[in-house]
């Protein structure tokens, strides 16, 4: 996830309208009542992932729910057409640059269900119909090894990058096992580096040395079920010889290691990251002893780069440096990085310092430049930085299309070139090659319109929230659409964890719903990046009520502009957005009449217990601290289901091997509903992990899914009840 800068969007007075009704709350839960403590929760067994009876429950829901949508007539068309688009060959290939200037890629279509790591040269790359070279296919080797493997990405040594570690995941889960690949010789290294299943990682020193973070055994993992030791593995050693190097706390959510490479590929420092939460976290040098010494950098900061010498760092909290500088939160700096392991009182160099209504998404660096993407009230811009000679840092803007998303791909490490890709929401993606020394590009691919968007247009509105923020959301519709309260309507949030919803080309959403007639809209609340992380810490922990009534003040304003109304609203969130989605269910049904809950957080008073859980408690609280059990409890959605109250059939889908957001969130959450008296479709892939689905045919199913049901709820005539 990105999580940088600016300044929160305050609320102002100039935009006149009153602030909405603060949102009633919920009453207050009752210890003892329903889920309030295990011994009140009926449901615990559905937490048993692979447990007889929760499979069997699972198998029972999936054939009720897939029965009732792909028995629609309208299921199979849907599915036709996403399976298409997601399987299509003219999607435009991620370049990745290679040490060596060639062109990496990992490719799925009809053919490479579980995909192809394959490589190209550049001028092969810009050509029309490149000549590619396989390096490793997962579903050769998926068959050959009997095995549902999902590629997780390779890491190779620079600068040869002969030499990778492949990760390689069981049906899509966050665990992986790597092994050591041979790129030239396409084959794995015999009596090669090989670490069997687990969260965390690994990161070359040399030919012969790795640092890995992995589950070691027995007290090896924090309470959220990360890595907490880092330890030296030399080409020849089991793991259990490995040297440990570092050790956090059991507390913490995770510690890995990394390297800091010059353009060259040679490394300048050895770096060992302590995260004490989701967003605090320490730094630590390894020296070449083998002990460690902590640097004095801000507990929530980002190392962003290293170019031309210059360590570039993004601070996301008000900060004194040791040099008795000011800084404030979202400022980008830089320091010298020789001058500052010497003395990490020298002076650091103001790089950006974003406006009230800007946010740095991302950052990269070339050979010589630092290329970075800056957005302005949720529509992006590119701008190359370079550090002059009198320490200063200039700019120069790229001539990039205006009021659209601006993405930053791959970067060389030969010469300052980089792709860069611009999409709308009915723009299809290009992507250039850009030469950040000149500011010269050309674009080298682009997608061709994956659905009808002649007469339809974008609009960016405002709605007020209950304390009177005002929140930005996009509204994409027909030109001619009738403000009668009466367009099936599609409202997507997230709201958590400083993560940005920018505008995006999505051929499904257009061909499966702007086409036929509906309406998308993205709101852009508090808990997100879209202004920096200020942005984000409003709706932290005792505030996240704040993102919920975001969420609820755009639905509001949708109805109050006639856009759609309550029988043609429905809504969609994953993961923390179903969380989201759950919030909006339990404190304002009233307002719509669907909702697809994907992979969801929804019991917030297990959710620390359960896989990942634990790691978020910096954004949520802790619900084993009884004030902040209390603002959890006002919204968490499993305990504030209720009879008698005007809920939607709802859509709720995970998947077995998510070991990110526990099933058993999605599977309680359908229970509940269900012995209160409420109709619940609820459909569980067996594969898949957080994303829901391992593979291009499984995501359009669940595409498919999703569209069969909203067309079932929000475009039939008149909308089921």
């Amino acid at each position: 996830m990105i999580r940088r800068a600016a300044l929160a969007l305050l609320a102002s007075t100039a935009f006149g309208a009153p602030a909405i009704a603060q949102t009633p709350p919920n009453p207050p839960l009752v210890e003892g009542g329903f889920a309030t403590t295990d011994a009140t929760d009926p449901y615990l067994w559905l937490e048993e992932i692979d447990g007889e009876r929760a499979m069997a429950w699972v198998e029972e829901h999936n054939s009720r729910s897939l029965g009732v949508l792909q028995g629609d007539p309208r299921y199979e068309g849907l599915h036709e057409q996403a399976l298409a688009l997601v399987q299509a060959r003219d999607r435009i290939p991620s370049p990745g640059f290679t040490h060596d200037g060639m062109i990496d890629n990992f490719w799925q279509d009809a053919t490479h269900v579980r995909g192809v790591w394959r490589r190209t040269t550049i001028d092969s790359y810009r050509t029309d119909a490149p000549e590619w070279e396989t390096i490793l296919d997962i579903d050769a080797l998926s068959e050959a090894e009997g095995k549902n493997w999902v590629y997780k990405g390779a890491s190779c040594l620079p600068p040869e990058e002969r030499l990778c570690l492949i990760s390689l995941s069981d049906g899509g889960k966050d665990a992986v096992v790597i092994r050591e690949y041979d790129s030239e010789a396409r084959a794995f290294v015999e009596g090669g580096f090989e670490l069997p299943e687990s969260k965390g990682g690994a990161t070359w020193i040399d030919a012969d040395t790795l640092l890995i973070a992995r589950d070691f055994g027995e007290g090896s993992l924090t309470s959220s079920g990360y890595p907490m030791i880092v330890k030296r593995l030399r080409r020849g050693q089991t793991i259990d010889q490995a040297e440990t190097l570092f050790t956090g706390q059991p507390s913490d959510v995770s510690v890995g290691a990394g390297t800091l490479r010059d353009a060259d590929g040679v490394i300048q420092a050895v770096i060992i990251n302590r995260g004490v939460s989701f967003y605090e976290g320490e730094t630590h040098l390894l020296n070449a002893d083998g002990t460690t010494t902590r640097l004095r950098l801000p507990d929530k900061s980002d190392i962003d780069a290293l170019v031309q010498g210059q360590l570039v760092v993004t601070i996301k909290q008000d900060w004194t440096a040791p040099s008795g500088q000011a800084f404030k939160t979202g400022d980008v700096v830089a320091w010298t990085l020789d001058a500052w392991l010497a003395d990490q009182a020298s002076p650091a160099r103001l790089v950006i310092r974003p406006g009230p209504r800007e946010a740095v998404e991302a950052i990269n660096a070339t050979r010589n430049k630092l290329v970075v993407a800056l957005y302005e009230n949720v529509r992006g811009a590119a701008y190359v930085y370079q550090p002059n000679p009198s320490g200063e840092w200039s700019r120069t803007r790229l001539d990039l299309p205006e009021n659209a998303t601006v993405g930053l791909g791959s970067a060389s490490e030969q010469d300052d070139r980089i792709f860069v890709s611009v999409a709308g929401y009915l723009t299809p993606s290009t992507l250039s090659l850009v030469d950040a020394a000149t500011g010269q590009m050309a674009q080298v691919k682009s997608i061709p319109a994956k659905f009808d968007a002649d007469g339809m247009t974008v609009e960016q509105f405002e709605a007020r929230s209950a304390d009177g923020t005002m929140i930005p959301y996009f509204v994409v519709h027909r030109d001619d659409m009738a403000m009668d309260g009466t367009n099936a309507t599609l409202l997507y949030g997230y709201g958590g964890f400083q993560v940005s919803m920018l505008p995006g080309y999505s051929p499904t959403v257009g061909k499966l719903w702007l086409e036929r007639g509906g309406v998308y809209v993205v709101a852009n609340t508090r808990g997100g990046g879209e202004f920096g992380p200020n942005w984000h810490d409003a709706a932290l922990q005792q505030n996240r009520q704040r993102a919920h009534e975001d969420f609820q003040a755009v639905a509001l304003d949708l109805i109050d502009r006639n856009i759609t109304s309550q029988p043609h609203l429905g809504i969609m969130g994953g993961s923390q957005g179903g969380l989201f989605m759950g919030a909006m269910l339990t404190q304002r049904p009233d307002l719509i009449n669907a909702a697809v809950i994907q992979v969801p957080l929804f019991d917030m008073f297990r959710f620390h217990r359960l896989l990942a859980g634990a790691s978020w408690r910096a954004e949520y609280g802790d619900p084993d601290i009884p004030e902040q059990r209390a603002w959890i409890g006002e919204y968490s959605p499993y305990q504030n289901l209720r009879a008698g109250q005007p809920y939607p059939e709802v859509f709720i889908h995970t998947s077995t091997k998510d070991d990110r957001v526990h099933p058993g969130h999605a599977r309680k959450a359908a229970a509940r509903m269900e012995a209160l008296g409420y109709p619940v479709l609820f459909y569980e892939n067996t594969d898949g992990g957080h994303a829901a689905g391992a593979n291009l045919r499984e995501t359009a199913r669940r595409i498919a899914l999703e569209y069969t049901y909203l067309t079932r709820r929000l475009m039939d005539e008149p909308a089921q009840e």
